[in-house]
């Protein structure tokens, strides 16, 4: 799961929803880039795995949902300076993370980290791997005494791997699979690595009520296994 890290710490900022038949309206941020769990589908819209969970859990708790993308880089301090409710990307609760903004509880297990390669025999201690800036797999190469290259978004870090610039990248599984699955210049090696608490969804300090609407939505999907099958369908890890 992604992971960004903060330098700076945000003030938080009360959400001020606004009324739509009844219901509150809750933007809903996403990066828009990391399928399965966001992407841009061909008609323009927001579409995955956190698009589906997502339209589920404003339904259950009875809130209108509006979609905003967001880069990756920023998707935190716009959250908090009040672009929009939630942050709902793939990211993963971390205890950095977790001074400047609050999480809903997990809607997925940790997913493995999975490497991508041009060659099955890539030097993944002592090589040059690939990861997208600010991330725990970032994080993980740092320490790991590989060397590291980051990039702004996923594509470059595939794009480094096949061109030369890194021996591998490290990425979700879920999200280098099919790629690897595609392209015969590229080969997902065997060696993974466990790392992150799971995904849930960002939301301001103050935002208590919206944090206990979500909570309540997402156990409720957990105990009738609508989370699971989401879950399934779009290949994300293993189930609760």
């Amino acid at each position: 799961m992604k992971s960004i890290l903060l330098s700076t710490v945000a003030v938080a900022m009360t959400a001020t929803f606004a009324l739509a038949d009844g219901h509150a309206v809750v933007r809903m941020g996403t990066e828009g880039a990391y399928p399965p769990y966001n992407f841009i589908n061909d008609a323009g819209e927001v579409d995955g795995f956190e698009r589906e969970l997502g339209d589920e859990l404003c339904a259950r708790a009875e809130l209108t949902c509006e979609w905003v993308t967001n880069e990756w880089d920023s998707i935190i301090p716009n959250l908090v300076s009040g672009n929009y409710d939630t942050i709902i990307a793939g990211m993963s609760i971390t205890d950095e993370r977790d001074e400047v903004i609050d999480f809903t509880q997990n809607y997925t297990l940790p997913d493995p980290s999975a490497y991508v390669a041009a060659s099955a025999d890539a030097d993944l201690t002592g090589g040059v791997i690939a990861a997208q800036a600010n991330t725990i797999q970032a994080a993980f190469i740092a320490e790991s005494g590989a060397t590291l290259v980051e990039f702004a978004t996923p594509e470059e870090t595939i794009a480094a791997v096949k061109n030369g610039e890194a021996d591998a990248v490290l990425a979700d599984k879920a999200f280098l699979t099919p790629i690897a699955d595609e392209d015969a210049d590229l080969i997902m090696l065997e060696q993974e690595e466990l790392i992150g608490g799971g995904i849930g969804l960002g939301l301001r300090e103050s935002d208590t009520e919206l944090k206990d609407k979500f909570n309540a939505a997402i156990t409720s999907m957990k105990e009738d296994g609508s989370l699971n099958e989401l879950i399934a369908k779009w290949e994300i890890g293993d189930g609760f």
